[in-house]
């Protein structure tokens, strides 16, 4: 595990992460979500996409590990890993990132207490 040394990569998950608050930038599998409303009262998807700005905005390191699950290394180089808490739980985040033509996506794809 190491944090995203790649400039593009870099770049472009600071650029999804700062338009936490605008729709599509940052977006949200149906697993992780439901675990969100289950087990952090009061915390949104939104709110947790500003956290997740937050944290590397306060030098908070994004994990980049390669792909290796067979379901998704044909789709994704790596994935990435946040680890920080909300609310005095220690919380796992892991997302995928997409970068196109119209710009970078975050698909948090999963979410649980570390």
């Amino acid at each position: 595990m190491g944090g995203v040394e790649d400039p593009g990569r870099l770049a472009a998950f600071r650029e999804a992460l700062g338009e936490w608050n605008c729709g599509g930038f940052i977006v949200w599998k149906k697993r992780p979500s439901e675990w969100l409303e289950k087990n952090l009262e009061g915390y949104s998807t939104e709110l947790v996409g500003k956290l997740m700005c937050d944290f590397e905005l306060a030098g908070g390191e994004i994990d980049e590990t390669v792909e290796t699950r067979p379901d998704y290394k044909n789709m994704y180089e790596f994935h990435h890993d946040f680890r920080f808490e909300i609310n005095g739980r220690k919380i796992y985040i892991e997302t995928v990132l997409d970068i196109t033509r119209t710009g970078p996506t975050i698909t948090v794809v999963n979410m649980h207490d570390q």
